[in-house]
């Protein structure tokens, strides 16, 4: 008889580049077992991103899907009420799937932008962990995560920007940015 997993809360935060690249590398070891990942990303919308097409070949073992508008709107009042919608719904999304348990691992791509740009709260995050199935595991990704969800989590790495092609005037790439 196989041991039920345990299941973590993961968090990649940091300036650096591969959080949420780091994310689906876990997702694509976790295939490799076959265990089901579903990726919901909290910000990321209608761009092609290449990941779109080469998780397709995973199915039904990683899924991917992005529920954002892309880059946030701000403007003198904070975000638009377009993000906060479209937040409203990525979340309401994972709180269903968390306990359908239809999943292994879920990961809120991104969440941790909603949660600085005040987009959801901490608490609501943090209640989310807390309640979450034993066995599920969590993966949170995004710059500026909370000490409050750094103290909860299980794992925590940050990625560390020592240099970036960018800071020589190299614009985004496909298959390296995007």
């Amino acid at each position: 008889m196989e041991k039920r997993a345990q299941g973590l809360v993961i968090v990649h935060t940091g300036s650096g580049k591969g959080k949420t690249t780091a994310a689906m590398g876990m997702a694509l070891r976790a295939a490799g077992h076959g265990l089901k990942t579903l990726m919901i990303q909290f910000i990321k919308g209608s761009w092609k991103y290449g990941e779109l097409e080469s998780i397709k070949k995973l199915a039904p073992f990683f899924k991917i899907k992005p529920m954002g508008k892309g880059f946030i709107r701000f403007d003198k009042n904070g975000p638009g009420p377009e993000d906060l919608q479209a937040v409203k719904e990525a979340w309401a999304y994972f709180k269903q799937e968390m306990t359908s348990g239809s999943h292994d691992i879920i990961v809120l791509d991104e969440i941790n932008y909603a949660v600085d740009y005040q987009l959801i709260s901490i608490e609501e995050v943090l209640e989310a962990i807390r309640s979450k199935p034993d066995e599920l595991h969590l993966i949170l990704t995004g710059r500026n995560a909370l000490p409050e969800l750094v103290k909860e989590a299980d794992l925590v790495t940050e990625m560390l920007e020592i240099k970036h092609p960018f800071q020589k005037g190299i614009k985004a790439q496909k298959g390296i940015e995007f």
